[in-house]
């Protein structure tokens, strides 16, 4: 079932509700996953990173301002939390999405 928008005045309250299930997905559910699935990272600074370069397709520093959760816009935390909610849903995702996430620091450092 897909979820209606919140009306304008109610943004806050979504925004809310979506930064407290990044951050539970982030610091509780993937490192929670992360010994018993063999990943190669398991700290929660790892998880967003992998999520937010994931969602914006590039290291998150170069779109947004640190710390990202405060400067993130909706969207932005909404294909964030997507692509950690993929990672639980599919285990087998993480490592190739890590290894995007890595690729395109290390093209960054480069340019």
């Amino acid at each position: 079932m897909t979820e209606l928008p919140l009306p304008p005045h109610r943004e806050g309250t979504e925004r809310e509700h979506l930064v407290a299930r990044w951050l539970h997905m982030t610091r509780t559910v993937l490192p929670g996953m992360a010994a018993i699935q063999r990943w190669p990272i398991r700290f929660d600074h790892c998880f967003m990173r992998v999520c937010l370069d994931n969602a914006l397709g590039r290291p998150w520093p170069e779109v947004v301002r640190r710390p990202a959760i405060r400067h993130l816009e909706l969207d932005q935390l909404r294909a964030a939390l997507a692509v950690a909610e993929r990672i639980q849903d599919d285990p087998d995702a993480l490592p190739p999405l890590n290894q995007a996430s890595l690729a395109w620091r290390r093209a960054a450092a480069h340019r």
